[in-house]
């Protein structure tokens, strides 16, 4: 592999320097195209929500806005970008295990099409800002459905004692949060949320969760008289990191989930008129790369390093979680695979190792290393520890690149400072 998107590697590097984040424009399109085109029912209205903390910026949105897709929005600051880029935000979601009043406040004067509530205090807070008002809102719940996905503890979000959503068990807060909606005539309660986790390669969770969801709603309905007509069953959608990695492909996880939908639907007299998920990292993940340029090159008694221009404060997730990378060194991709090496960064932590064991031809200092599937999550994580300064991050697309988000200048890492 020897471009990017259409474009020779080593001429992105030249033009834009490293560390420097590029995505391959067309492949980000076709899996929006996938995803919208493949999550359909015929009886069931369906929409494809883009979880936005996994990359976000305007241009993204941007394509977000250009497929048709809603947006699932964390924070003031992802709201704020959106609203920047002139998306709809009556298509938003705005999730969060702790909006703060003046979040709340902004997401209302910005039309925020539906909020999706974590908590009773969360609830309580919304209820009195908007009570007596003339503004409307959609309300979503996010519910614990207690099914754990198989991955790392720091990103299973569904176990009981998880920070996220009410438990499916605990029906006097599930009451009570209902009897608040249903008694504000500024907010209509329309549906449930949960998300299991990401990563997630059985797409047999996503059935059970179907099940438990759809007859969740129906108990709602039957015992609290809540009208809950939409499920938004949130993502997870594995990305191909390495070869140890087996991905559902898109046009099966959406038929399994839509048929499981139909299915429970038909159970409970077709209640449910409206299915979401929220894919973001599935998009973004295998359509992004770091580039690094080598510097220098250090043997030790049990390991052989090769030192490069960037780390964990452009991708925090290997020293997080122990995410695993596969990488490659441009114009060297048909050399034969000599020596295992050691991908350290250059910040001042033990722990700044990108990949901790991976063959590859004769590194040199000045070569250029891409790593692969940097898509999601580095760059929105990214930090100035020891004041390292962000990327810049290029969409390249039938051979020409454009600079998205310009690289941090030393003068911008002070520019707030007094």
């Amino acid at each position: 592999m020897t471009e990017i998107g259409g474009m020779n590697i080593r001429e992105l590097a030249e033009t834009y320097g490293t560390p420097l984040v590029a995505y391959d424009e067309n492949m980000l399109r076709d899996k929006l195209e996938s995803f919208t085109k493949h999550f359909r029912s015929d009886t069931i209205r369906t929409d494809v929500v883009y979880a936005s903390k996994a990359f976000n910026c305007k241009a993204m949105i941007s394509l977000v806005s250009e497929y048709g897709c809603c947006l699932d929005v964390v924070s003031g600051g992802e709201l704020y970008t959106a609203w920047k880029a002139g998306f709809d935000c009556s298509k938003t979601f705005f999730h969060g295990n702790n909006k703060t009043p003046d979040e709340i406040r902004m997401a209302l004067d910005c039309g925020v099409g539906t909020i999706v509530i974590d908590n009773v205090m969360e609830a309580q807070e919304l209820i009195r800002q908007i009570e007596g008002t003339d503004r409307q809102i959609r309300v979503f719940l996010r519910v614990n459905p207690g099914i754990e996905a198989h991955t790392h503890q720091y990103i299973v979000t569904a176990h009981v004692d998880s920070k996220f959503g009410i438990s499916m068990l605990d029906w006097d807060e599930i009451a009570y949060v209902t009897d608040l909606f249903e008694g504000c005539d500024n907010t209509a309660f329309e549906g449930i949320h949960a998300h299991i986790g990401s990563q997630i390669f059985d797409k047999q969770a996503y059935s059970e969760l179907v099940k438990k969801m759809f007859a969740f709603a129906a108990k709602m309905k039957d015992e609290l008289g809540a009208d809950i007509t939409s499920v938004n069953l949130g993502g997870g959608f594995a990305a191909l990191y390495t070869s140890k990695d087996h991905p559902i492909p898109v046009d099966e996880v959406c038929d399994e989930i839509i048929s499981a939908c139909e299915e429970a639907n038909s159970s409970i007299h077709n209640q449910i008129r409206r299915v979401l998920i929220e894919p973001g990292r599935s998009i973004v993940a295998e359509a992004g790369y770091n580039l690094y340029k080598v510097g220098y090159i250090k043997k030790t008694p049990n390991k052989l390093y090769a030192f490069v221009d960037g780390g964990m404060s452009d991708n925090i997730r290997p020293a997080l979680y122990q995410a695993e990378y596969d990488a490659f060194i441009a114009g060297k991709e048909d050399e034969e695979k000599t020596a295992t090496y050691t991908i350290a960064g250059k910040c001042c932590e033990s722990g700044d190792i990108l990949i901790q064991s991976i063959a590859l031809p004769q590194v040199n200092t000045g070569d250029i290393l891409v790593m692969k599937t940097t898509g999601a999550y580095g760059y929105s994580m990214a930090s100035h520890y020891n004041k390292l300064a962000l990327p810049a991050v290029v969409f390249v697309k039938d051979g020409q690149a454009r600079e998205v988000i310009e690289r941090e200048s030393y003068e911008h890492l002070i520019s707030l400072e007094k």
